[in-house]
């Protein structure tokens, strides 16, 4: 019951979800560490650096699962973000050639 406060707000922004009843939310940071400037996201974005963030230097999943990219317009590597806590990008990357984020969007199951 807790996570049901931000409810109303995802809703409104999430269209992209449907009516699966399933809520999305996921918090973007600029630094590691959960620091710097930081975006809540309930649905979609193609392109993260475009007016939001120069960078993605951690990530908060509030509730989820989420498919992450490391390139814009959801391609290049995909990453499965579930509820949790990633502090830096070593921490939803196994790819040591890869420490983008730059596209996101609600994972449909």
């Amino acid at each position: 019951m807790a996570e049901q406060h931000g409810a109303p707000e995802q809703a409104a922004a999430g269209k992209s979800h449907g009516g699966l009843g399933g809520s999305y939310k996921v918090i973007v940071y600029e630094m590691e560490n959960f620091q710097g400037k930081r975006c809540e996201l309930s649905a979609e974005c193609p392109n993260l650096t475009e007016s939001l963030l120069e960078k993605v230097g951690s990530i908060q999943v509030e509730s989820g699962p989420w498919l992450a990219f490391e390139r814009r317009a959801f391609r290049g590597e995909q990453f499965v973000l579930e509820k949790g806590d990633y502090p830096r990008w070593d921490a939803w990357s196994n790819s040591h050639h890869s420490d983008s984020l730059l596209s996101l969007r609600p994972l449909q199951i």
